[in-house]
């Protein structure tokens, strides 16, 4: 078993660099060696898997994938602490395997950062997409865009391992009719299978955040239910965008509701009904009724 950062290493480090966390960017470190070790057991991650880890810290998880013989590519936006991992990492076990990319883990809301890509490519002996996983604790603000960035536009991020607010794990779990369902929920089920798989509260991070976190495990489906994953984004983010709405209200008066009504796997959709109470099957069979997902882009139904 590798030998995991303790508290105490972990302040001795950042006060031998005069640094202190910094909750602007979200720094709450992950002091829990067990659930350290979950996450990376869940993920699946064997010697040689190319691994994705967005805002290390000071590195404790990042030296659990390298003991393991994982390929690392990290992604850390702070100065010091991206300088803390590029003098400590090489030395460390399995430090040739480890990459440090120093900036953001997103270039916009919706793209993977260039620099982090190029990494990984270079990292994954040249492939053009190589596959890799998200192992990470990550920081609250880029957790929902950088997922949803993974899953809609890259298939070859094939399991997503990762410590998240709580209230995002609720999301993305949620079912249909309760407070939490909406488009990302409907977005990743469609397109992964999920599961909860620990809970990680406050006291298992320094300094200690003001919410409790969850660990969750999304596995890219290899039948998603739909294969037109930006199709389904753009029609969930019409039908969610005022979600106490009905959909007839919200798609307007040119839509064949016969017509819908008759597709497969849309009987029960009429235009009083609120995208909030449809299944994530019953979206995206809308969603292709309507020729706003799938293949066809152009073969809507609209009166004629």
């Amino acid at each position: 078993m590798s030998r995991v950062q303790t508290l105490a290493e972990i302040k001795s480090l950042l006060e031998a660099h005069g640094l202190r966390p910094k909750r602007s960017l979200g720094q709450n470190f992950l002091i829990d060696h067990n659930l350290i070790r979950k996450l990376v057991d869940a993920s699946g991650v064997r010697a040689d898997d190319l691994v994705l880890e967005v805002g290390p810290g000071t590195g404790t998880m990042t030296e659990e994938l390298l003991a393991r013989g994982c390929r690392v590519v990290v992604c850390e936006l702070d100065d010091a602490l991206s300088g803390i991992l590029a003098d400590s990492m090489p030395g460390k076990p399995g430090g040739g395997r480890f990459t440090l990319v120093h900036g953001d883990c997103l270039d916009d809301k919706r793209t993977l950062s260039a620099a982090a890509y190029k990494a990984l490519r270079a990292a994954g002996s040249g492939e053009p997409r190589p596959a890799f996983t998200l192992v990470s604790n990550l920081p609250y603000g880029a957790a929902t865009p950088l997922m949803l960035t993974l899953l809609l536009h890259h298939p070859e991020c094939a399991v997503m391992a990762v410590t998240i607010q709580k209230e995002v794990a609720d999301r993305l779990l949620a079912r249909p009719g309760t407070k939490d369902y909406g488009a990302l929920a409907v977005i990743a089920q469609a397109l992964a299978s999920m599961d909860r798989i620990a809970g990680a509260p406050p006291e298992c991070f320094w300094p200690r955040p003001e919410v409790t976190s969850s660990m969750v495990l999304l596995a890219r489906r290899a039948d998603p239910l739909t294969r037109d994953a930006e199709g389904l984004s753009e029609f969930c983010r019409v039908i969610f965008a005022q979600r106490r709405k009905q959909v007839g209200s919200l798609l307007g008066r040119e839509v064949d509701w016969n017509r819908v009504a008759a597709s497969p796997g849309c009987a029960a959709i009429v235009p009083t009904v609120r995208a909030e109470s449809l299944t994530p099957e019953q979206v995206v069979s809308f969603g292709c009724a309507l020729g706003r997902i799938g293949p066809d882009q152009g073969n809507r139904i609209i009166a004629e």
